[in-house]
């Protein structure tokens, strides 16, 4: 489990929270709440701030896609003509050129544009925000609350009693529109 998204004095700061009733849900949920936000978003945000991120690239492509925007810089670029064995170092400027606007590592040298072999790119890296923007804490935020609230949960105004069965179906189970909406704007997208 990666970084959580938010912490628990900034939730209860923003729901005006001041006792410790709650401190075991709200610490409990949160990095659920995390976790679920950066599967649906298919990035983790925080995790590669400071921590290097490698990621392996088969070849035949003259940008190599890496996965956690935005990215903050790239130490180093390897090229491996023995699938994945051993690599070796490419040089900035004259082998690859990073495109911070595209969060892309551009191939320039012709050798490498034509190299098809399997793992034949690893790329070693730190991308994400040094601090979470502030519309997707307030979602995460709003997520916490929807599940502290169980507001997920299925509610019935029927007793159930011993001698009987009731059966509810699930006919929605999209997230609420507005955190919907923050989420959708911090999805990656891949190529």
């Amino acid at each position: 489990m990666g970084l959580p998204l938010i912490t628990a004095s900034d939730y209860k700061a923003y729901q005006g929270i001041s006792s410790t009733t709650q401190d075991a849900a709200i610490n409990a949920i949160i990095p659920k709440v995390s976790e679920l936000v950066k599967s649906f978003c298919r990035r983790t945000f925080l995790d590669y701030v400071t921590n290097n991120k490698v990621e392996v690239f088969k070849g035949g492509n003259t940008a190599l896609n890496l996965l956690e925007p935005p990215l903050i810089n790239v130490s180093l670029v390897e090229y491996s003509d023995d699938y994945g064995q051993t690599y070796l170092p490419l040089v900035n400027y004259q082998d690859y050129v990073v495109d911070n606007s595209t969060d892309q590592v551009n191939l320039i040298s012709v050798y490498y544009q034509l190299s098809t072999k399997i793992n034949a790119f690893r790329v070693t890296y730190t991308a994400g925000y040094t601090t979470l923007p502030e519309d997707l804490k307030l979602a995460v935020m709003d997520l916490v609350t929807y599940y502290l609230r169980k507001e997920s949960a299925l509610h019935t105004n029927k007793n159930v009693g011993a001698n009987s069965v009731q059966i509810e179906y699930v006919t929605n189970t999209a997230l609420p529109a507005h955190i919907r909406r923050v989420l959708d704007l911090y999805c990656a997208n891949y190529l």
